[in-house]
């Protein structure tokens, strides 16, 4: 096991990775910016160490200040949390050279699955089904026709470097494929330095379903269920809930199989997730896998009672899972809410010092989260000011904790999103579990 851990991030998930550390008897070195000194992080980490000024770029973004803090402070891993380097092969192998160990997956596996087309090929051979779409970069407009033509309309367009939205363009008619086209590779170059794109058929309205996956270096793999995460906001998750409301046990299985069975082609061996489309006729398509720790990762905590941190370092430090599948069972309804600091509605920023700060409490509440009173929320990072969890016996008791946890969230002196959720728990359609993609946009306009 390892002596000490350096954690390459801020905010709650440094915090979360502090607590586990702590538990497994492990030393922590908190990085931070200089404009971050005053961060919970830094104040419960055994060690703190400054890495640069405040734009991301000159501090955790920094390989070279973070890779210098470790061999200054001899931490002998490195934990990136989510976000700023965790899927950063470069990195990765930097530590490797340097005689660190990243607690994630392989430099391989992270470009495997961060290369979009070369993922569908890859899971493809597992059996896992797909979008109709290509099999290699589109390279022009021609092509993109004829694709389009061969698959039909509705199509998407995606950079095979991408994620979180961008370099994404949804196409209706052939009329607005070449303006598509000509948008989302500029996008792509701008995003990740890298203009490909691939075609894909357009779902229309689905349900975005995850699967957690927890692998070890001796070839286990098992899957910990999965989440909801259809309530989004330009691609961007706002609220997920553990386990799916419209899955059926037997489809349930079929996905879990599946992601564990594309884990395993790539020979994984850390935590991660395999996101999946889900249709109106309950069909499901890969979409893309992500090789570190989600923001989310606490729902399925809280209805499993698997510490999925734990579980990334021991696999990390070379320990075998202690975990089989038939251990897994799923228990009750968990719903966690991103409380971000942005009007509720208009979604515009809203930095600031925090005047006043009540998180609620009570059984089966859980706050995630780095603020406190007088602590200022900074323009610089991302505005997620908590994860607020709740885990009930089925859904409706959650919903009905969850509507009473938000009640008692107390953050004065700036605007939060705590009403947007209020206003989602209310919401007759989310009550009875009938929402997909296109919900948040439906609610709001």
């Amino acid at each position: 096991m390892f002596h000490k851990i350096l954690i390459a991030n801020r905010g709650e998930i440094a915090l979360r990775i502090i607590r586990a550390c702590k538990e497994l008897g492990i030393k922590t070195v908190a990085v931070h910016s200089d404009v971050d000194s005053e961060s919970l992080h830094v104040k419960l980490a055994d060690e703190s160490i400054c890495i640069g000024p405040a734009s991301s770029l000159e501090s955790y973004l920094n390989i070279q200040a973070i890779i210098s803090a470790a061999e200054v402070t001899d931490a002998d891993a490195i934990h990136p949390g989510y976000g700023f380097l965790a899927e950063n092969a470069e990195f990765a192998e930097i530590c490797a050279n340097c005689g660190i160990t990243f607690i994630g997956p392989s430099p391989e596996n992270m470009r495997l699955m961060g290369d979009k087309i070369t993922a569908r090929q890859t899971v493809t051979k597992a059996g896992v089904p797909i979008l109709p779409g290509t099999k290699d970069a589109v390279e022009n407009i021609e092509q993109a026709k004829e694709i389009a033509a061969d698959i039909g309309y509705p199509v998407i367009i995606k950079a095979t470097a991408g994620g979180g939205g961008r370099g994404m363009k949804i196409v209706h008619s052939p009329a607005s494929l070449p303006n598509a086209f000509a948008a989302a590779r500029s996008e792509a170059q701008a995003g990740f330095g890298n203009p490909e794109v691939y075609m894909e058929k357009y779902c229309v309205d689905p349900r975005h379903v995850e699967v957690q996956i927890l692998a070890d270096k001796h070839g286990n793999v098992i899957h910990l269920g999965e989440r909801d995460c259809s309530i989004q906001r330009r691609h961007q998750k706002l609220l997920e809930e553990a386990p799916c409301p419209v899955l059926s046990p037997e489809l349930r299985q079929k996905m879990g199989e599946c992601a564990v069975s594309a884990a395993k082609a790539v020979g994984y061996s850390s935590v991660g997730t395999m996101e999946f489309l889900l249709d109106a006729d309950h069909n499901f398509y890969f979409m893309e896998m992500n090789t570190r720790v989600q923001v989310e990762h606490p729902v399925t905590e809280m209805v499993t009672g698997v510490d999925i941190i734990r579980e990334q370092i021991r696999s990390a430090a070379g320990l075998k899972l202690r975990y089989k599948q038939s251990d897994i069972v799923i228990s009750g309804h968990s719903i966690e809410c991103r409380i971000n600091a942005e009007h509720p509605f208009k979604f515009t920023p809203s930095p600031g010092k925090i005047d006043g700060y009540h998180p609620p409490g009570g059984l089966g509440v859980r706050v995630d989260s780095a603020v406190y009173d007088q602590y200022t929320v900074l323009p610089h990072y991302d505005s997620m000011v908590a994860k607020l969890i709740v885990h009930a016996d089925n859904r409706q008791e959650a919903v009905s904790r969850m509507e009473r946890a938000l009640g008692e969230y107390i953050v004065g002196g700036i605007r939060t999103t705590i009403m947007l959720h209020q206003r989602i728990m209310g919401n007759k359609e989310f009550r009875e579990g009938n929402f997909d993609t296109s919900f948040l946009e439906k609610l709001v306009l």
